[in-house]
């Protein structure tokens, strides 16, 4: 079992930068992969970034590519999300998950979420 705790959302004007983090607690050794998909008002929760833990490579959506960079702490299970550049549209609640594939875009490939915490991009 593993448990993930979102943190870092709130409220910004356009242009500016939010860090998120994302701490994993429980059976973390069973994960390999780590990501984070948004959901906007009345959209599909969508892919953003996927981290693989073992080898350290990436994986962007267009839409953030060159704004948004992924990192982790392995020393204390946590993963970031450095946002910059911030836009209206990325306003969403930003959910943080780990599986045990890697690359992995898809929900399916994630067994473990977090309760999501809110980004809100004024113009």
């Amino acid at each position: 079992q593993v448990q993930l705790v979102e943190s870092g959302g709130g409220l910004v004007q356009a242009g500016g930068s939010l860090r998120l983090s994302c701490a994993a607690s429980g059976r973390t050794s069973s994960t390999y992969a780590m990501g984070w998909f948004r959901q906007a008002p009345g959209k599909e929760r969508e892919f953003v970034v996927a981290l693989d833990k073992w080898g350290g490579a990436t994986t962007y959506a267009d839409s953030v590519k060159g704004r948004f960079t992924i990192s982790g702490d392995d020393a204390r299970n946590t993963v970031y999300l450095q946002m910059n550049s911030l836009e209206p549209d990325d306003t969403a609640v930003y959910y943080c998950a780990a599986g045990t594939t890697f690359p992995a875009v898809t929900r399916e490939k994630y067994y473990y979420w977090g309760q999501g915490t809110q980004v809100t991009v004024s113009s």
